[in-house]
């Protein structure tokens, strides 16, 4: 890849004036944004906010199970997500004996460290909203691997899920042949969305990167639209140990005269990302400033919200989710949807209200403070890191109010593990640490040592099996009666939630 050329606007030798310069003027320009015209190229398969499922099960006719779990058989043999080469060469090299399949259509990117997957959804179902046929590509998935590839809101089927897999498997194993490195899983995934979006095809991608930005394998679109949801420390391992090193390597996915949309972010993290947008040329929108949430109220089933755009207010709308994030997360969708449609700049005034309303009405995320049974209330979310449990306890107190609430905690033993039962410390009664069932999950006992000495010993117990913490934190929620109000969360990881999920028989 080449290196990205230096504003022609901007003194490359004054870095400080320029930076300057965009903190005061990032959204004075015109950004040069390629607005899909009036009218559709593609048929619908449905008109209106996606209406697909949230997550799937596994396929009911035997064949195609039996053809999925060989698919997933053949890339759990690649590298895993967690093993990474950081390199876009690969991929590049798929993309170029595809036919160059991701350029076939304008997209959005979206990077940051929480909040990512729940934007995609959010955008996607502006898309829909507005008559746009959608790709969206999230990892990781909650249930099914088909989520992580979803056409019109709805994961593909199984079988075209196979479909997909088969028709590019000769060029993977031709890539294969001629790199040091086979291509990974997630490498290997990233082509199929790719090529199933250009085959079907859409009007616009939504792409959430895998980790990172620069190196990811998302990375070889030019997306229009670089989103940057809340960066926090994770996977410091590989990003850095600092907001502002892990942004500089998220900033990667801003792209020449691109628009970048950032959430609100800590002042280092921020700084790389206009330094960023100074050297490429590109607008900025920052949320708080240009756009932002004016007021957010609870209401039954989710919130009430007013959200500023860049094309003025936004009232009345009502989010199906819990928590101040995702209210957040909303006004990071909605600005990114009216940047890509060119409100503020080729476009004067703010996107149709009712549609937008008819939009986020309709939005599904699993796995994000998600009920999935009732007396006792069983919760779910996928927070895995300390910032994302200290948004998940917010939202869990302000929404549903329990008298005494129970953890059930399952985690990967690369995270901040500690930071993350100190988060939900304040809010739980008592803990049940498990794990699941893969092979990067924590030990429970290594977990419970490590709850010990957040909770002290009377509040944790251990229940290696998750079906056996699942049974043991409904039992100590129901001491206090069937009318107490205790209620269960469980969380730690996205997979102890998706097979939590699959156990509490959710849908």
């Amino acid at each position: 890849m080449s290196e990205p050329r230096p504003s022609d606007r901007h003194d490359a030798s004054d870095p400080d004036d320029a930076f300057a310069e965009i903190v005061d003027e990032a959204t004075q320009r015109d950004p040069d944004l390629a607005v899909i015209e009036a009218g559709s190229r593609t048929l619908r398969t449905r008109s209106g906010p996606p209406q697909g499922q949230a997550a799937p099960a596994r396929p009911a006719d035997p064949e195609v199970d039996k053809a999925l779990r060989e698919v997933e058989q053949e890339l759990a043999g690649r590298w895993g997500e967690t093993k990474l080469e950081p390199s876009v060469t690969r991929i590049a090299a798929l993309m170029d004996v595809l036919g160059e399949p991701q350029r076939a259509y304008p997209s959005i990117h979206i990077t940051g460290t929480n909040g990512k997957t729940s934007t995609a959804r959010m955008i996607e179902a502006l898309f829909g909203a507005f008559d746009l046929r959608t790709g969206r590509y999230t990892s990781p998935h909650v249930q099914s691997i088909t989520e992580r590839i979803s056409l019109d809101g709805a994961p593909i089927d199984p079988e075209r899920f196979v479909e997909a897999y088969r028709d590019i498997q000769p060029y993977v194993e031709l890539v294969d042949g001629r790199q040091p490195y086979r291509l990974s899983f997630f490498e290997v995934l990233t082509g199929m969305a790719y090529a199933a979006f250009a085959d079907a095809p859409v009007d616009v991608a939504v792409v959430e990167v895998g980790m990172g930005g620069s190196w990811d394998a998302t990375n070889v679109i030019d997306a229009q639209v670089a989103v940057v949801t809340p960066i926090a420390l994770d996977h410091t391992d590989r990003l850095g140990s600092t907001p502002a090193e892990i942004a500089v390597e998220k900033a990667g996915i801003i792209k020449p005269d691109a628009t970048v949309v950032l959430a609100q972010q800590p002042v280092d993290a921020a700084q790389v990302m206009l330094k960023k947008a100074v050297e490429v040329d590109a607008t900025v929108a920052r949320e708080g400033m240009e756009f932002g949430v004016v007021s957010r109220e609870v209401a039954v089933g989710g919130q009430r919200l007013t959200l500023r755009g860049l094309g003025g207010e936004y009232d009345d709308v009502f989010l199906p989710l819990y928590g101040a994030h995702q209210a957040h997360n909303a006004a990071v969708a909605l600005c990114a949807v009216e940047a890509f449609f060119g409100v503020g700049a080729e476009r004067p005034g703010p996107l149709d209200v009712d549609t937008v309303r008819e939009a986020f009405a309709s939005v599904l995320s699993p796995g994000r403070l998600e009920v999935v049974r009732s007396s006792p209330t069983v919760v779910l979310d996928a927070a895995h890191n300390p910032a994302g449990a200290r948004a998940t306890a917010d939202g869990i107190t302000e929404a549903f109010g329990f008298s005494r609430l129970i953890g059930v905690v399952g985690v990967s033993d690369d995270k901040d593990v500690k930071g993350l039962l100190e988060a939900f410390e304040p809010i739980f009664a008592e803990v049940v640490v498990t794990q699941n069932s893969t092979p990067r999950a924590m030990d429970a006992d290594a977990l419970a040592a490590i709850a010990v000495e957040v909770f002290g010993e009377e509040r944790v117990q251990v229940e290696p099996r998750l079906d056996d913490a699942l049974e043991a934190a409904i039992t100590l929620a129901e001491e206090e009666g069937e009318y107490a109000g205790a209620g269960v969360l469980v969380t730690g990881s996205v997979i102890t939630v998706g097979e939590a999920r699959l156990l509490l028989g959710g849908h």
